[in-house]
């Protein structure tokens, strides 16, 4: 402890609390809570669920964000406190105990800052998240399963609601394809970079002679639409087939026709969805979805664009984003920010949140970068 420079970390905690309350804007946001406690208040608010639930997540969420940077400023003033008293009294304990808690303030701050880079158009969204399984057979198959279940598991720990609103099930085990819904705010800014291709590499249980095998499943992440942004759809557009829902549940889940499949004829974007009984909500649900890959579509060809004008700019994700290997010894790497454990069974369990800051503050340097590539090309 004797080479621990209190002064100097008290300092770079001040410092980094006040860049993350600049960021945040705590102003706007107490001013954005005020307005959303009157909307919470109001007699008919439950007359439009869908909209109370918007309003009371995000209240819920911005009064946890400012409740969080008050206690952190609190902390600091009082390890600050706590540390000259030790020095006063020549109290090893007091000191010892102010040092620690400094440290796990700064875990506290690394943690919050992440909030403040959430900052695209979409961030603080809802998200609607697709796994498919790729090359790899029934193992692809399983390993889809296996993500689906990781994710819904950090969406649990993390306290947000998420529901599964298809499923496609694979013959032998595991599934074809799967779609669920996160609903929190800055659900997608979060989940958005799990997208792109994941790997497996085990030892096969389906392999009679206990072979090694590679796996691939594909993350889709987009961001849930919302009536603001105007994605029109002729009918002319899309193909509206109905079907028998499929794999487990009641009854009337699989002898009526109640899953519907969606083709966006013009980008041949197909969707399903089966896990409403009536028709009609599947029909909502899938259009919805719909709505959100085309509006990620519309987005990215945008960037595109601006990419095309400002020249060759370094932004790429690429195909393959992180590799889970199980065999011959056990690792989870991603490929794009060198973040890794050799905890694979945590990470199965949904303990990811390590992997995703990762990755938003990965994103975040990108982002700057590329701002800075189209700058100086426009010069």
């Amino acid at each position: 402890m004797a080479d621990f420079d209190f002064s100097q970390a008290l300092g770079e905690a001040r410092t980094k609390y006040e860049s993350i309350a600049k960021a945040l804007n705590v102003e706007r946001l107490k001013a954005e809570i005020e307005d959303l406690e009157r909307q919470a208040s109001a007699p008919g608010l439950w007359d439009d669920p869908e909209n109370a639930q918007k309003v009371t997540s995000r209240l819920s969420a911005e009064q946890s964000q400012v409740k969080k940077l008050d206690s952190l400023g609190e902390r600091l003033d009082d390890a600050e406190t706590l540390f000259e008293l030790g020095q006063e009294e020549g109290d090893d304990d007091s000191l010892a105990e102010a040092r620690s808690e400094v440290g796990a303030i700064q875990k506290d701050l690394d943690e919050m800052e992440i909030q403040t880079l959430l900052d695209g158009e979409y961030d603080a969204r809802s998200a609607v998240v697709t796994i498919r399984s790729g090359a790899g057979g029934v193992d692809a198959a399983d390993f889809a399963q296996m993500l689906l279940r990781m994710y819904l598991r950090w969406a649990e720990r993390d306290g947000y609601k998420a529901k599964v609103m298809d499923t496609s099930y694979a013959e032998e085990a595991g599934i074809k394809s799967a779609t669920f819904q996160v609903n929190a705010p800055y659900a997608y800014g979060r989940l958005s970079v799990e997208g792109g291709t994941h790997r497996l590499v085990r030892i096969s249980p389906f392999d009679n002679q206990g072979r090694r095998q590679t796996s691939f499943a594909a993350v889709e992440v987009v961001p849930l639409v919302e009536e603001t942004d105007h994605i029109d759809i002729p009918d002319s557009d899309i193909r509206v087939d109905t079907y028998c829902s499929s794999g487990p549940g009641g009854q009337g889940v699989n002898t009526t026709y109640s899953a519907v499949r969606i083709t966006h004829l013009p980008t041949n974007t197909v969707v399903t969805m089966q896990d409403e009984r009536s028709q009609i909500q599947n029909r909502a649900a899938a259009m919805a979805v719909l709505q959100s890959r085309l509006l990620v579509m519309r987005h990215e060809a945008e960037a595109k664009k601006k990419k095309e004008l400002a020249g060759d700019i370094k932004a790429s994700w690429g195909d393959q984003m992180r590799s889970y290997v199980l065999h011959p010894y056990q690792m989870v790497k991603d490929l794009r920010t060198g973040y890794e454990t050799s905890q694979t069974q945590a990470v199965f369990e949904g303990d990811i949140d390590g992997f995703i800051d990762a990755g938003i503050r990965w994103r975040h340097e990108q982002r700057r970068e590329a701002a800075e590539a189209e700058e100086t090309a426009g010069k």
